[in-house]
């Protein structure tokens, strides 16, 4: 089976040069092709798109724009639907996830951008939409309009199935033309997407591209960034500043790097069956994905004091991962992936001859891993995949500088606690670095209109032109009905 990647509006299959990448299939190897692009075809499509988007694009009113996205999305939620077909059949194969997962994953993930959702994101960022369509009354005075960039960059990365249209969807809210240059992990869903806004709406099937190439290939790269008003980039701190520092001055570059998260349990959570309950969710934060989420847990700190004990938590989080794994199993890893899991295992063993209480749980021939820690211990990342830690304390507040060297790498937090302690500690949380708190069960799966890292998805894009109300007073003495 061969598949094509990317989507280049204008430039015909015969007129670029395809790279093939290998996937492992089901008893066979899976073929992706995807577009070798040139310095100059590069050149001709941020023209071509940045042109589109500003002639056809931002006439559109936002309203049209939501419609045309909530098209796409029921299209891809339609499982009778061609593009929702290669989703469910293709995509267990490019990433190694199970079936089950990335059908029931899909379907909640794109359910965040049909049309209710999408006005969320609008007043999330804007408390009047309609200023992306005309100038609006501002409270100081005057008016405003918001303005999307003429061309928006994405440097997508990773393999989760899905998360490059949460970028790309901001930037068409926006009226932004975009381009987004797609990992090799996953290179198709975003071309997918992109074709299905093609085909609900033809008239700006100009206005976004999807690109790829090899990792590393600064040159292209460079090309995309200068041509860009601005980049929406994600990947390792390193790939990162690498790129801001090829990126112009005058280019608006948002980074996301690597994120951790953990969860914390309350003892008043912990009676028999809620201990159970949050073990459940708790597991499924670890299970979806394997981990590879910004948003994915890496440590459980569980208080005591409950009428489950901390260990007893950590045996109730190792059964449950054991039954996600007949449910849906872990992907097949790879050497250096199944090395890593080895030596944080040996690792945490090591650690567990000074704490008699602690320990491993469950066999090294599982496909998951739970530590059990007995003593304080600060918070560390896990090696994804299933491994999780579970980390004892006498009351969550001491969480809060368990946590502190991490304050530049921490997002989000599952929390089961009371009211008051929610609140108290996500107080304490926010002022660590903690940009969003959720339940268990939920870490994996943000709502919409969801801050990412504590940014805006639509403000951060938009210039402001404003009319101030001195302009406006000096144009009324020029009015007509002026005596």
């Amino acid at each position: 089976m061969i598949e094509r990647g990317g989507y280049l509006p204008g430039l015909s299959v015969d007129e670029v040069e395809w790279q093939a990448l290998y996937f492992d299939g089901v008893g066979s190897k899976f073929e992706i092709q995807v577009p070798l692009l040139s310095e100059d075809q590069v050149r001709t499509l941020t023209t071509s798109v940045r042109n589109a988007a500003r002639t056809k694009l931002k006439a559109m009113p936002v309203a049209q724009i939501i419609e045309i996205i909530d098209c796409a999305i029921n299209r891809l939620l339609d499982r009778n639907d061609p593009y929702r077909k290669k989703c469910e059949e293709i995509l267990p194969l490019v990433t190694g996830y199970d079936a089950e997962m990335i059908r029931l994953g899909l379907t909640g993930y794109l359910k965040t951008f049909r049309k209710p959702e999408l006005q969320k994101f609008l007043v999330e960022d804007f408390a009047n939409p309609t200023i992306l369509d005309d100038f609006q009354p501002v409270p100081k005075g005057g008016y405003a309009r918001a303005y999307g960039p003429d061309l928006l960059t994405h440097i997508w990365s990773g393999n989760v199935p899905g998360l490059p249209i949460w970028s790309m969807i901001s930037g068409l809210l926006v009226k932004a033309g975009n381009i987004g240059k797609v990992p090799s992990a996953e290179p198709l869903f975003a071309g997918w997407f992109a074709e299905a806004i093609a085909a609900v709406a033809p008239e700006i099937s100009d206005c976004f591209a999807v690109v790829w190439w090899k990792g590393g290939n600064t040159r292209l790269e460079s090309i995309l960034l200068e041509g860009s008003e601005a980049v929406l980039a994600y990947g390792g701190n390193d790939a990162l500043k690498s790129m801001r520092d090829r990126t112009p001055i005058t280019t608006r570059f948002l980074a996301y790097g690597h994120k951790v998260g953990f969860g914390m349990i309350s003892k008043d959570a912990l009676d028999i069956q809620k201990g159970k309950l949050n073990a459940h969710k708790a597991a499924y934060d670890v299970m979806r994905y394997d981990q590879h989420g910004c948003y994915s847990p890496h440590v459980f700190f569980v208080e005591r004091g409950g009428k489950v004990s901390p260990r007893e938590f950590a045996e109730y989080l190792a059964h449950e991962l054991d039954v996600f794994e007949s449910k849906y199993p872990r992907r097949s890893l790879s050497d250096g992936d199944l090395n890593n899991i080895a030596a944080w295992r040996n690792e945490e063993e090591i650690k567990s001859f000074d704490d008699p209480a602690g320990g491993l749980i469950g066999s090294a021939g599982k496909s998951w891993s739970v530590a059990f820690v007995d003593h304080t211990e600060r918070l560390s990342p896990s090696s994804l995949n299933r491994t999780i830690k579970v980390v004892a304390v006498d009351a969550l507040a001491e969480v809060v500088p368990l946590i502190a060297p991490y304050k530049t790498t921490l997002q989000t937090v599952g929390i089961s606690a009371s009211p008051d302690q929610l609140f108290n500690l996500s107080n304490s949380l926010a002022l660590s670095g903690v940009t969003r708190v959720s339940a268990l069960g939920c870490m994996t799966k943000p709502e919409a209109g969801w801050h990412h890292d504590g940014r805006f998805n639509l403000l951060d894009l938009v210039t402001l032109t404003e009319i101030e109300q001195s302009a406006i007073d000096g144009a009324d003495t020029l009015a007509t009905f002026v005596d």
